[in-house]
């Protein structure tokens, strides 16, 4: 079958212009030629076709095309191939751009009203995540997803402000409340995911506009941190005597992000399946029972108490991603790790 270039143009979406340029540039020349002298393409000439077009839909010139197609060429099954792997890509972007245009309508679904700045920032911010968060990662943090979580979070940032600027200081009520919502806020727009948690750390030191727009400035950070340290101490103060609770204050707080690393690895660990007497497990339950101590001290007595606190006080482990499962996981690797032989 052979199709003059009329034919080829309605048939392949291109134009009879384009298709004679080719012919010009030497880039796609037809196989033969009618007897009235009209330009006819065959088998081999849509075949070399499909390849050009496929290399103009990767990103190369015309001139570079025509190298490309002097030389050996690979089969055109590898051809489609690499077509379908580009279209991939391209439907991976226009699916992660969809969700960020249909975040921005539930934004405005919800009454609010943003401007094209807004919505420009909104879609910076969106793919400022996109840096740290692989796409799956996003549709599991809720942060990303749930359209009431940033909301809430600036009502909270908007109200941890007020009570800085009316100098109230961590040891008030108002403040350790405030921090024990922002505890929830944290479980909430990460999913409970210590690794989340730590991944928007970073995220938010190293990417400068995200405390700007956030408004979580590094002295409202502390302000908080010290009002959840303060608040978490009330706590403990109902379950540990004077002398136990000179060395919490002394010492409670001080690892405060050494705690979500460790739980994400044992957390992850858990997830896989990874036995509690398996080296790397038990390893992870020493480092949390040192942890552990270095507030706490050794008196198994002080240990009870607080475990007794951390087991009645919902409070204590808001935001945490500890659960019963995971305590008990430490507690198994960390008996094996005592009972084995040295």
């Amino acid at each position: 079958m052979q199709l003059t270039v009329g034919e080829l143009a309605k048939r392949s979406g291109l134009t009879v212009r384009t298709l004679h340029h080719y012919d010009a540039i030497g880039l796609l020349r037809p196989s033969s030629r009618s007897d009235a002298g009209y330009r006819l393409y065959g088998q081999a000439d849509i075949e070399r076709l499909h390849r050009i077009q496929a290399l103009r839909q990767l990103g190369l010139a015309l001139a570079d095309i025509g190298q490309a197609l002097s030389g050996p060429q690979p089969p055109l099954a590898e051809v489609v191939d690499r077509q379908i792997a580009q279209l991939d890509r391209d439907l991976a972007d226009a699916a992660r751009l969809r969700e960020r245009l249909v975040h921005l309508r539930a934004q405005l679904s919800s009454g609010q009203s943003p401007d094209l700045a807004d919505w420009l920032e909104t879609l910076e911010q969106m793919t400022m995540y996109e840096k740290y968060f692989t796409p799956e990662e996003l549709k599991a943090l809720p942060l990303h997803t749930d359209p009431d979580v940033l909301p809430a979070w600036s009502a909270l940032v908007t109200a941890v402000q007020s009570a800085m600027d009316r100098g109230a200081t961590p040891d008030d009520a108002d403040a350790q409340q405030l921090a024990l919502q922002w505890m929830e806020m944290v479980g909430r727009g990460t999913g409970n995911n210590p690794a989340f948690l730590l991944r928007l750390r970073t995220m938010t030191e190293k990417e400068p506009g995200m405390r700007e727009r956030s408004g979580i400035t590094p002295a409202l950070e502390r302000f908080v941190e010290e009002s959840m340290v303060s608040a978490r101490l009330a706590i403990f103060e109902r379950y540990l005597d004077e002398h136990e609770m000179q060395r919490m204050r002394q010492h409670y707080g001080k690892q405060m992000y050494a705690w979500p690393e460790l739980i994400a690895e044992l957390r992850a660990a858990l997830a896989d399946g990874v036995p509690a007497h398996d080296p790397a497990v038990q390893a992870m339950a020493q480092r949390w029972m040192a942890m552990f101590r270095a507030y706490a001290g050794d008196d198994p007595a002080t240990h009870a108490k607080i475990r007794e606190a951390y087991a009645k006080e919902p409070e204590l482990r808001t935001g945490s991603s500890v659960d019963d499962a995971l305590l008990a996981y430490v507690r198994e690797a960390a008996a094996s790790a005592t009972a084995r032989p040295h």
